[in-house]
């Protein structure tokens, strides 16, 4: 019974596979037919059960042939020459066809006694001539617009030009045509700080935020320079603008804290309510943990110092010396240092405040250290407005 339903299933899902291969061959989907066709004949393909895909083969290799050399003559008697393309790739396809069918011949028809008709062309030369054809045209077509090309068209250019890298590598000069392409369709952005504060901003830090090459920003299109190089011309700005820099007095804040606590101070002999020592069976006295209480006072010192900086990031098209958007910065350090000195026992204190009693007084940071701390934070914010509002044209 298991061997009749797999039987069963198995030739509902041959039926399948043969109609699917024929509505594609009746809705002039040849290759898809053909390629349902060999990958369902790439198994045992002598099988009774596979002739139907034999004949679906043979029929839809014979007209998606007979389609591509019709077109392949319509399109030569054109002179377009947006037809050199389709010509050259419907040779290449025709050449694939033929290439994807080879291995399985020869098929055996076996009610007319034959082999299935499929009839294979050397399509070197015609190959050659149309890719020839086509890589002159896509040359010398790039190579005249490029000289007046805008950036959108430089960008266009440059695809056809991948294109013909990619079908006759080494062609001529198309590589230095390639890079010519490609600055002309770059859109080069100056990136630079502008301090409208009465601090100095560090140099460091200005170096720092400019830093691009670990920004990661560069895209196809888009290059940032924070410095101007030399026969370049820039499309666009992004400038960091310093509006406030407010920086805190220099604070010592003092606070006494007093604390108890009870602490385990070795240990005692168990009395009893008449203070008489408790033993235990073998007549040793019995001893518990003993309690004392310690006390002591701590004297905080909290150093403080706080930065804040204010900024904005404006972008211009240096095209129209127009602002095109804004947009808010903003970004804080605070340096703060806590120790303490104890007068009592320092063991009332927990970990944590016990640790303040190891350190001294450090010197606090200058308005100009305080700034240049301030760094790591604008540059990740900066990082940040960038890459969510890349340049588009």
């Amino acid at each position: 019974m298991k061997k009749i339903t797999f039987l069963l299933a198995f030739f509902i899902l041959a039926s399948c596979g043969v109609k699917q291969t024929m509505n594609r061959l009746t809705s002039g989907d040849y290759d898809g037919a053909i390629q349902s066709a060999v990958s369902s004949l790439r198994g045992n393909k002598n099988a009774k059960g596979k002739q139907d895909y034999i004949y679906l083969l043979e029929e839809a290799y014979a007209k998606a042939k007979e389609r591509d050399l019709r077109n392949i003559e319509t399109w030569s008697q054109d002179a377009s020459p947006v037809n050199l393309e389709k010509i050259f790739t419907t040779y290449i396809n025709l050449n694939n066809r033929q290439e994807l069918i080879r291995p399985l011949l020869p098929l055996k028809l076996l009610k007319e006694g034959r082999d299935a008709i499929f009839p294979m062309e050397n399509y070197s030369t015609e190959i050659v001539n149309s890719k020839n054809a086509l890589s002159n045209y896509l040359y010398t077509n790039s190579k005249n617009a490029l000289k007046t090309a805008n950036k959108l068209q430089a960008r266009a250019i440059v695809d056809d030009l991948v294109y013909l890298n990619q079908i006759n590598p080494g062609f001529k000069d198309v590589n230095s045509l390639l890079e010519e392409a490609r600055f002309k369709g770059t859109d080069f952005v100056h990136v630079y700080t502008k301090n409208e504060t009465s601090i100095m901003i560090p140099v460091r830090l200005q170096n720092d935020l400019l830093d691009f090459s670990t920004y990661g920003l560069n895209d196809k299109w888009t290059v940032y320079h924070s410095n101007r190089q030399q026969g370049i011309v820039y499309d666009f700005g992004i400038i960091l603008n310093f509006r406030e820099i407010n920086i805190s007095p220099e604070q010592i804040r003092e606070k006494e804290v007093t604390q108890e606590k009870q602490i385990k101070d070795g240990v005692k002999n168990l009395v009893d309510a008449n203070g008489n020592i408790v033993r235990d069976s073998l007549g040793n006295a019995i001893k518990v943990d003993k309690f004392i209480t310690v006390k002591g006072t701590a004297y905080q010192f909290t150093q403080f110092k706080a930065c804040q900086v204010t900024a904005k990031v404006d972008y211009i098209d240096f095209n129209t010396n127009q602002l095109i958007n804004a947009y808010p910065l903003a970004s804080e350090f605070i340096f703060e240092h806590i120790y303490a000195t104890v007068r009592g026992d320092r063991r009332a204190f927990d970990e944590q405040f016990i640790s303040y009693f190891g350190r001294r007084a450090v010197p606090f940071p200058s308005n100009e250290q305080m700034v240049y701390d301030t760094g790591e934070d604008l540059k990740a914010k900066l990082k940040d407005i960038i890459s969510r509002n890349r340049i588009r044209r």
